[in-house]
Parts: C-alpha cells; sequence; structure tokens
C-alpha cells in the first residue's frame, strides 16, 4: 500500500478517539452523505460513481480528494460542508475500505496537504488533466496526480519529455485478456489462486472485473496503445500536461 504513513487529520478533540470507533462513524456518515446508488454504492463498490473499494488509494489521496472534491464532476468537496472530525472518519472508513490498516491520527485542524506551487503552464495542465470536457478521454480517468484522478494505472515516476514521448508510451502491463470467448485489451492489477483482477480498457472508464482464475487467459501484448486513449489533445496541450506532471511528481 502506497505511502501509508500519511496522516488522516481530525478536528481538534477527535483525535483521542480509538480508531476502531472512527472508522465506524466513518462507515455510518458514509452510507448516508456517500452510498446511494447514485454515488459510491454501499461500501464503495460501485453506483452512478466510481468504485471506492480495493482501488489501492493512499490515506493522502482519499484526503486529499473528499476535502477538495475533483473539479468539473459531481465529486463535491466535504471540507467546507462537514465538520473536520466527520470528513476525517470518512477518510479512514474509505481507506479501510482500500486495505489500509495503520491509519494514523494526529490531532488538530486538517485537510488536504499543501498543493504545489504552480507555474501558470503548470496550472493550465492541470485544468487539462481533469478536463470535464473531454469526459473519459481525459487523463485524469485513468492516472492520479497531485490528488487528482483514478489510479487505475501505477502511480507516475517518470514524467515523458515531450508531447511525442508521451504518445509513443509503451505499455507493457497491458495484455489481452479472454473471458467467456470475448478477447479484451486489459490491465491485470491482481492475481490470486481464488481470483484475477483487471481493469477492462475496451470501454471508458476502465471497468474493474473480478474472475475466477480459470474463467480468464491472459497473453503478454495487446493492439491498446496509450496514443489512442489521449486523442482528444493536441501537442500544446499535452505539452502543458508535462509540466504539471513535472511539478506534483517532482521532476
Amino acid at each position: 500500500m502506497r505511502a501509508a504513513w500519511l496522516v488522516v487529520l481530525l478536528a481538534a478533540g477527535a483525535w483521542a478517539q480509538n480508531i476502531e470507533d472512527v472508522v465506524k462513524r466513518g462507515e455510518q456518515l458514509f452510507v448516508t452523505t456517500c452510498g446511494s446508488g447514485y454515488c459510491h454504492g454501499g461500501r464503495g463498490v460501485g453506483g452512478g460513481a466510481p468504485r471506492l473499494a480495493a482501488r489501492g488509494f493512499n490515506q493522502g489521496f482519499i484526503n486529499t480528494t473528499v476535502t477538495q472534491g475533483i473539479a468539473g464532476t459531481g465529486m463535491t468537496a466535504f471540507g467546507g460542508k462537514l465538520p473536520g472530525a466527520d470528513v476525517a472518519a470518512i477518510v479512514a472508513y474509505v481507506a479501510r475500505l482500500n486495505g489500509v490498516q495503520n491509519i494514523a491520527v494526529t490531532g488538530g485542524r486538517g485537510g488536504a496537504p499543501a498543493p504545489a506551487k504552480l507555474s501558470a503552464e503548470a496550472a493550465r495542465g492541470r485544468g487539462l488533466f481533469t478536463d470535464p470536457v473531454r469526459a473519459f478521454g481525459r487523463c485524469s480517468t485513468c492516472h492520479e496526480a497531485g490528488g487528482f484522478g483514478i489510479s487505475v494505472a501505477a502511480p507516475i515516476h517518470d514524467v515523458p519529455a515531450n508531447a511525442a514521448a508521451l504518445r509513443a508510451l509503451a505499455t507493457p502491463r497491458v495484455v489481452t485478456a479472454t473471458i467467456g470467448g470475448q478477447a479484451m485489451a486489459a490491465l491485470v492489477v491482481a492475481s490470486k489462486s481464488t481470483s484475477v483482477t483487471l481493469y477492462d480498457l475496451t470501454v471508458a472508464p476502465p471497468v474493474m472485473r473480478s474472475e475466477e482464475p480459470g474463467a480468464a487467459q491472459t497473453r503478454e501484448g495487446s493492439s491498446w496503445r496509450h496514443s489512442n486513449f489521449i486523442g482528444a489533445y493536441n501537442d500544446a496541450e499535452l505539452g502543458a500536461v508535462l509540466a504539471y506532471l513535472r511539478a506534483v511528481v517532482g521532476q
């Protein structure tokens, strides 16, 4: 689990609670605030909004998203709508849904980590990264950076040098999966003796599927290309996105 040391910041006075009580409180709040069929569904398994459970989200990302929301989507910023202790409890519960066991709790008024200071070009790139006009063709459909987006793909560590390099980016983790006689480009995220979990990349946004091992066959290679998915951007726009990624990834 990435960056499990990041903390949930609870409102003053709430830090002394047992963390399991905080998680339980978060579950109760989630049901009434986030768990409807129009939103994230019961226990975050999916509804009208993206699935939250078992996505590999770390605590810092969850805290940022719940507090600040995601611009251009139905994910509102709860930092200004709910008491700090309630926000922190929801964050703790969603972190638990993602397998975070070492949920650290500290006192003080909290919120999201301070955002990176962005140049004008990088700020433009942030807007393009999450641009709602591009619907599921935007970068944040599959990538998380700077607290925005969904971590379908692995975390971004190496930022391509330019737009051409980004378009030519290799996708070695994308395989061809065959399920029920249907072949699809897929990103395998977990393979166990009891199940295979993968993202079906033939639809937008990618859909997480869990299959019995014998029901899903995979082979290396796929016709899927990164360049096909980012066709909604021109080179100048991709250059701005890359400037944003360099600012938040640290390059």
